[in-house]
């Protein structure tokens, strides 16, 4: 028998400290957060294993971990509250630290990303995209763990649909709302969840099995930029607006964020296979 809807109900809290417990008493551990620092630990090793293959050292890769912690959480923080909240977010200045509320955008992660690891090439003498063509790696599947975050959230989904993987997120409606009364959604997570993994799976084949990333510098990153976030404009058709402004535009804001990324991804395809035939 094929379900016609899948009912999602799950708490996005895995656990909650006893209230006993030094400093962390009655805090909940939610799984966004677990989701997010998983993008870190996954990541590292995923690096780690792009490094020893270059041949550098973990002392280089421990310095690049630090970057992307940091200038990643920045970024995307300040992203959502800047891109979909600035008027809340300037008149109330200190809410910009109270991260545990959620509000993290992927597009302000990927601009912090951009500028840590230009930093962080000046630092370590190599060239730019030398680096970035190699963090797509990680950060590829890194993008699939934070779209899972948003679905243990059961946020950020799509328009009502009648197809047999439509999800109904129960938690998302008042308590005691009949099941038949909630509308079947596109888990446009997932659907962005899966573009990651196979873009990841692209990228990790080229980078052991060919040498792409070494006959065409840029082809990496290009490739990222132009499928990641091609298909988040794709997706976002069928997403429902985040917040209240996008209702009367034509293109949501992650989808006017995404063009650009689009643009520059082509570009960097291009100029890469240009670069080889002169």
């Amino acid at each position: 028998m094929i379900l016609d809807f899948i009912v999602w109900d799950v708490n996005p809290y895995i656990f909650t400290f006893p209230e006993n417990w030094p400093l962390l008493g009655g805090h909940p551990v939610a799984w966004y957060g677990l989701l997010w620092a998983m993008v870190f630990v996954v990541g590292y090793y995923v690096m780690r294993g792009v490094y020893r293959k270059e041949k550098l050292s973990d002392e280089q890769l421990d310095k690049l971990t630090i970057y992307m912690l940091i200038f990643t959480i920045v970024g995307a923080r300040l992203g959502h509250c800047l891109f979909y909240e600035p008027e809340y977010y300037l008149a109330n200045p200190e809410k910009f630290l109270y991260v545990w509320e959620g509000g993290l955008a992927s597009h302000g992660g990927a601009i912090g990303i951009l500028i840590g690891l230009y930093i962080y090439a000046r630092k370590i003498k190599k060239p730019y995209i030398w680096i970035l063509d190699r963090i797509v790696i990680p950060v590829a599947i890194g993008g699939a763990f934070i779209r899972l975050g948003n679905l243990m959230n059961s946020e950020i989904y799509g328009y009502e649909t009648s197809l047999p993987w439509g999800f109904k997120f129960v938690r998302d409606w008042a308590p005691g709302t009949p099941i038949d009364a909630i509308p079947a959604c596109h888990p446009t997570q997932i659907y962005e969840a899966l573009v990651c993994v196979i873009v990841f799976a692209v990228l990790m084949y080229l980078f052991y099995k060919k040498d792409t990333i070494n006959k065409h510098p840029g082809f990496f990153f290009g490739l990222f930029c132009t499928v990641i976030f091609g298909s988040r404009i794709l997706i976002e058709f069928i997403k429902q607006p985040q917040v209240e402004f996008e209702n009367s535009m034509a293109l949501d804001m992650g989808q006017w964020l995404s063009i650009p990324f689009v643009i520059v991804g082509i570009y960097f395809i291009i100029r890469s296979y240009k670069k080889v035939s002169n």
